[in-house]
């Protein structure tokens, strides 16, 4: 005759046997069950939308960035277009906190440098009608 199981809640090992799913030691701590990793390209993608929200209004392309992350720290650069004549020093240390406050913020990684290249200058004495730059001889 078979033995009948008591009633109440299924063992843990027993559970995961019929679901399928692996059971999880109540021993192992939860930072060392794994790790998350966040590609350089997602740092770049936060890194430049944080700069182009930094330069709201401003024309041109929307800011570049490239990322080189090493454990947790994001070394990030940014290429800008900006209008001139304007304060570019306002506008690249604008762009610096904000790109490093989201980095922390949205990555959880320190970023102890953002390089800021202005490649291009839009002067708004040169636009024509269409809204494009005049290029000069």
């Amino acid at each position: 005759m078979p033995q009948a199981t008591p009633p109440g809640p299924t063992p843990p090992d027993t559970a995961a046997s019929h679901t399928g799913a692996r059971a999880t030691p109540a021993a192992v701590a939860a930072g060392d069950r794994g790790a998350t990793r966040i590609a350089d390209r997602v740092v770049a993608k936060i890194a430049a939308q944080a700069a182009r929200e930094a330069l709201a209004g401003g024309s041109g392309a929307p800011p570049h960035a490239t990322v080189t992350v090493h454990h947790d720290i994001a070394r990030v650069r940014v290429s800008l277009e900006l209008d001139y004549p304007s304060d570019l020093a306002a506008q690249c240390a604008a762009v610096r906190s904000s790109v490093v406050r989201r980095v922390q913020e949205c990555a959880n990684m320190s970023v102890p440098e953002v390089d800021v290249d202005i490649e291009h200058l839009h002067s708004v004495h040169t636009r024509t009608g269409a809204g494009r730059d005049r290029r000069l001889r």
